[in-house]
């Protein structure tokens, strides 16, 4: 292909960028950063230079030069010389390492126990996430068996330690963490916490449990245990 060829090929490909620019961002490549504003934009999108604006939200800057981080409306404050992007939707909850999750104990054995995910945060997740949950991270104290931390049904608030292998490992070893509203091994009713331990209302069946410091006060609008609904109250 000749130096011309060439050219005219790249001419044709940029002029193909910018008509996609302007049908589907709404704004030609060159507009200046006054006129972008509430113009959707996409990651790396130029939205002015430092000397001009301070970099807010979702944006980042490099070299000098502010980008969009995130797919959003440009918002361009004028008086305030700030440019920032609000995202068109929000960011779907999804577990991220360090960050609080809250879910359902399932399958249990003697060193781990399987945990349905359904809250990151106070955000319900976007999805179905699995964390383990294993025996040498649940307490700072030396733990015989998990029957001594959770049981299977119960809700637990846990923390993100490690995202290997695209599994969650989670931890309950703060003191916020831990079992959040226990159920009872021989009826299945809501435990309550007597002292050191978890005691049973309706049968008096007592059991152990590692639990979190607000134990009972997680406000959830259901909760489920096999096939029943336990209403929670906020204490």
């Amino acid at each position: 292909m000749s130096s011309l060829e060439t050219l005219g090929c790249a001419i044709k490909t940029y002029a193909y960028l910018i008509g996609l620019c302007i049908v589907y961002l709404g704004f030609p490549m060159s507009a200046k950063s006054s006129e972008r504003s509430g113009y959707v934009v996409v990651p790396g999108d130029r939205l002015g230079v430092i000397e001009e604006f301070i970099p807010d939200s979702g944006t980042f800057s490099r070299d000098g030069v502010i980008y969009s981080k995130i797919v959003g409306r440009a918002l361009v404050d004028l008086l305030n010389k700030r440019v920032s992007v609000y995202p068109l939707v929000s960011e779907p909850a999804v577990p991220k390492l360090s960050a609080e999750v809250v879910g359902q104990v399932g399958n249990a054995q003697s060193d781990n126990v399987l945990v349905r995910i359904f809250r990151v945060g106070s955000k319900d997740v976007s999805g179905v996430f699995t964390g383990i949950l294993h025996i040498s991270d649940v307490s700072d104290r030396y733990v015989d068996s998990m029957n001594e931390v959770c049981k299977t049904g119960d809700i637990i608030r846990a923390k993100v330690i490690s995202e290997k292998n695209q599994i969650y490992h989670l931890s309950t070893s703060e003191n916020n963490l831990g079992v959040l509203y226990g159920f009872c091994g021989r009826c299945g009713n809501l435990l309550e916490s007597k002292r050191h331990e978890m005691f049973c209302p309706k049968c008096g069946n007592v059991e152990n449990r590692k639990t979190a410091f607000d134990y009972g006060k997680e406000d959830f609008v259901t909760k489920k245990k096999g096939s029943e609904t336990v209403e929670s109250q906020s204490a």
